[in-house]
């Protein structure tokens, strides 16, 4: 089965029919099955979704947006529970600065969108021989609102306007990042829930292959014990990243053949959704021996730099401070300069919540302000083309005292699978 179908299988629930085919895939499903699956906190609920259509409404109305257009993905979900993909066929939500949203859809369509749906809305349903557009355009009108500016969520397609304006001549539209991103970027305590437990469940999993990682392992088959113990204890997963000597001195790893060598460093990076709400952490560790003096010392200069952007994190600071002050250190270290290798060749961290990653971050030059319940990854890596890299990752989120980690760093590379 190709690699893609079976992370999507994985991540269907089907780990113990898929892994059994292989000699090391039963010991890893056996090996999860030890993990017992977690108590979860429950899946946002109605009465928090409406609250959401509400501060929306409130947002355009301060902003001036008539309405806003969003196509399937983690905005629809967040703002009406529905979770359905994109195809050429459109379905999207039009959320009107008064009244109820309208779900668009097609016919045939209708009883499977209807499944998920978790506020009060109404669906309007499309034929194969008509033009979706026309039923937008048609709700538009009906609320008042076609003349007013109308909010395009940050993702959507651009067929969607081009086709719009050929039913709305004079329409106007404007981003709806006002709305959708402001609400998306700040966490509510039931998302932070949501979220820790996906961090809980992403750093068990890393433990419990990392222990069982042998000379010889492959990626795949690393990342195969993650996935099987991620699925047992609760989570859902596309699988991770896992890479091998000096295949980590590359963010996104190499096509090269890999395998585990005893005194080379193995990075992992991996992570989960509960509920919908995402986790993302990277661990770097060196197997069967202790680290050589260079590979301790970028351990800890990386450990060093996650501090560094931990005390940078200050409510109010812009987004990119973090980064920036993370990048000072290693250019007095000796690396880069600036996104330069060896070094830090990509920014510092980036958005969490219902996507991996998400607006805003942590990138020099990002001014948006550090605000309570906004969540980041921290992931001041650096890389050593040619020899090794070293990557550890965990996220965080702002509280009013400042910034909280959702899963601790450790402490040493000794301790990273303790």
């Amino acid at each position: 089965m190709p690699l893609l179908d079976r992370r999507a299988a994985l991540a269907s629930g089907l780990a113990a029919a898929l892994l059994p085919t292989t000699g090391l895939a039963r010991t890893a499903i056996g090996e999860a099955g030890e993990l017992r699956k977690r108590v979860l906190p429950p899946p946002i609920g109605v009465a928090e979704r409406e609250a959401r259509l509400e501060r929306a409404r409130g947002l355009m109305r301060v902003t001036g947006i008539g309405a806003v257009i969003v196509e399937p993905g983690a905005s629809l979900d967040y703002l009406t529970g529905v979770q359905w993909w994109r195809s050429e066929r459109l379905t999207a939500a039009i959320v009107p600065v008064e009244g109820d949203p309208v779900i668009v859809t097609p016919f045939f369509e209708r009883p499977s969108v209807a499944e998920s749906l978790a506020v009060k809305a109404e669906i309007r349903t499309w034929n194969e021989d008509e033009e979706p557009l026309k039923l937008v355009a048609d709700v538009l009108r009906e609320r008042q609102v076609a003349g007013a500016p109308v909010g395009f969520e940050e993702t959507n397609r651009y067929f969607i306007l081009e086709r719009l304006r050929q039913q709305l001549p004079a329409l106007r539209f404007t981003t709806a990042n006002p709305v959708v991103r402001r609400l998306r970027m700040v966490k509510t305590a039931s998302e932070l829930a949501l979220m820790q437990a996906a961090n809980d469940i992403t750093l068990a999993a890393i433990r419990h292959a990392g222990r069982r990682v042998k000379a010889g392992m492959s990626p795949g088959d690393i990342d195969a014990m993650i996935t099987a113990a991620t699925v047992a204890m609760g989570g859902r997963t596309d699988g991770g990243l896992v890479l091998l000597g000096e295949a980590a001195a590359y963010p996104h790893g190499s096509h090269k053949p890999q395998s585990v060598r005893r005194g080379e460093v193995v990075l992992m990076d991996c992570g989960c959704s509960v509920h919908g709400y995402e986790s993302d952490i990277s661990r770097t560790f060196v197997f069967g021996a202790d680290p050589t003096p260079q590979q301790k010392k970028v351990w800890t200069q990386v450990r060093r730099g996650q501090e560094i952007a931990m005390a940078a994190a200050k409510l109010g600071a812009p987004a990119g401070s973090v980064d920036d002050a993370v990048r000072a250190a290693y250019t007095s270290w000796g690396y880069g300069p600036g996104y330069q290798l060896p070094g830090l060749s990509h920014r510092t961290g980036h958005g969490i919540g219902m996507e991996g990653h998400e607006p805003v971050n942590l990138v020099h030059g990002e001014p948006t302000a550090l605000a309570t319940g906004m969540c980041f990854s921290n992931e001041p890596g650096i890389y050593l083309p040619g020899s090794f890299g070293v990557r550890l990752e965990d996220c965080f989120h702002m509280t009013e005292s400042g910034p909280q980690w959702f899963t601790v760093p450790p402490a040493s590379p000794e301790a990273v699978l303790a």
